[in-house]
């Protein structure tokens, strides 16, 4: 996609250079950094927000989590950074490690073993992490 004929090389190499100039420090910008920009929310303004706050007759915060957890994981697992957070906020929520486990292995029978093997990779990590934080 080098080719300075491919109209979407020549569209990117334009893009990058605009983000270039507009702030030096996209040329070293990560969609993993991504993750960084958004802390883990705590548990009550969760569930304000998203949970029983809004609609006391609807759906807990951790229960909607896992939901997009599956949803996640549903579409082949492509999108690694919002696993990740979402796996983190579903634990903040009260989410245990074997709840976050089959709401992803449930995936495995409707989105395909491999999207469910990637969103357990992705879990894992995040559950892995989150041991060493507590001890």
């Amino acid at each position: 996609m080098t080719d300075a004929n491919n109209p979407f090389a020549a569209m990117m190499a334009m893009s990058q250079e605009m983000a270039k100039a507009m702030n030096p420090a996209l040329t070293t910008f990560t969609p993993d950094g991504f993750e960084t920009l958004w802390p883990t929310m705590p548990k009550d303004m969760m569930e304000t927000i998203m949970g029983k706050g809004m609609n006391p007759d609807g759906l807990d915060a951790k229960t909607k989590l896992l939901l997009t957890l599956g949803a996640l994981t549903m579409l082949g697992a492509q999108a690694e950074a919002q696993i990740r957070m979402t796996v983190r906020h579903s634990i903040e929520a009260g989410a245990s490690r074997q709840e976050i486990a089959e709401a992803i292995a449930m995936m495995g029978v409707f989105g395909g073993v491999p999207a469910m093997t990637k969103a357990m990779e992705l879990a894992s990590s995040v559950m892995e992490t989150g041991k060493e934080e507590q001890t």
